[in-house]
């Protein structure tokens, strides 16, 4: 074996495999068309999002994937909307990502800014227990026109 194809191996062997598509998508200045992830929780985390800003009807061949919160946003705030919501999320979880065990859930609303336009979110804290994730947290922000 040469000097040449010995550090040829050792580049692929210490090469770190790309897990998953980055989103949102873009171009990568590496090796592969799209910016890809390399750690699985952050893939986790990334497609964890993704699930919840999908609504029903947004993925191409998988028509109820996703949490579907939309139609909920102007219900933001009553007691319906938080049940309605984790109901949803639970659903979504456990037929997509059965992996994540949701700890908690948090409804907040920002009214300043812009008059027509109102941001809600929804935070959540999860565990990943087969990779030993004991608290991870995610905030997603719905936005409500009015």
């Amino acid at each position: 074996m040469t000097g040449a194809e010995s550090s040829a191996q050792k580049k692929i062997v210490n090469r770190v495999l790309p897990i998953g598509i980055k989103t949102p998508v873009q171009f990568s200045n590496a090796d592969g068309l799209f910016a890809m992830h390399t750690d699985p929780v952050k893939n986790i985390q990334d497609n964890f999002r993704n699930l919840l800003l999908t609504n029903h009807g947004e993925r191409v061949g998988l028509y109820d994937f996703g949490a579907n919160l939309r139609p909920l946003v102007f219900d933001l705030g009553k007691n319906d909307f938080d049940q309605e919501a984790i109901i949803r999320i639970k659903n979504a979880i456990s037929k997509y990502m059965p992996f994540i065990e949701p700890l908690t859930f948090e409804t907040f609303s920002d009214n300043s800014g812009e008059r027509v336009l109102a941001k809600s979110g929804i935070r959540i804290t999860y565990a990943i227990p087969r990779l030993n994730i004991i608290e991870k947290k995610i905030e997603v922000i719905l936005y409500t026109g009015g």
